[in-house]
């Protein structure tokens, strides 16, 4: 059941076609690591996906081997966030600021990414929130049981 859920999930929002299908490197707790042709993941979808409205909201750490980038967080909100709203990363009792725009939010750069992924492996509940275009909360909440697990196997499988 994990195991198709985060499948489906990976190819709901990677949108990618047939022929690029990711592999999948395993599950932990609530995480998936996958690998496709350019790069490796790790991805959990929130443990409360609001699936009213709006597309599908993920937390994922990437490795893109061909552009030498390690460890890039990202996150997507279901729906786009309001321009000029601050994004807000919490991980048990730190918080960092993220960058944003539309529906996304990344660290600002390769040491923030740094700090969030060393935060994530040994932290309990994380959380990202934003403000919508209409000016509502948009909040996320992921269990990171199993993430560093998962973004240890996305690392190792675009090492070699």
């Amino acid at each position: 059941m994990a195991r198709a859920r985060f499948f489906l999930l990976v190819m709901a929002v990677l949108a990618v076609p047939a022929e690029a299908e990711p592999q999948s490197l395993g599950i932990f707790g609530q995480w998936g690591a996958f690998r496709n042709s350019d790069h490796c993941y790790a991805i959990a979808e929130p443990a409360a996906p609001h699936r009213r409205d709006g597309g599908r909201a993920f937390a994922s750490v990437g490795d893109w081997p061909g552009r030498n980038i390690r460890g890039q967080v990202h996150f997507r909100f279901a729906r786009p966030k309001r321009p000029g709203s601050a994004v807000l990363l919490r991980i048990d009792d730190r918080t960092f600021q993220l960058i944003g725009g539309g529906a996304d939010g990344w660290a600002p750069d390769a040491a923030a990414d740094a700090e969030i992924v060393t935060a994530m492996r040994t932290g309990v509940a994380m959380s990202v929130e934003t403000r919508s275009e209409s000016g509502g909360l948009l909040r996320d909440a992921y269990n990171l049981r199993g993430a560093a697990t998962a973004v240890d196997a996305a690392a190792i499988a675009c090492a070699g």
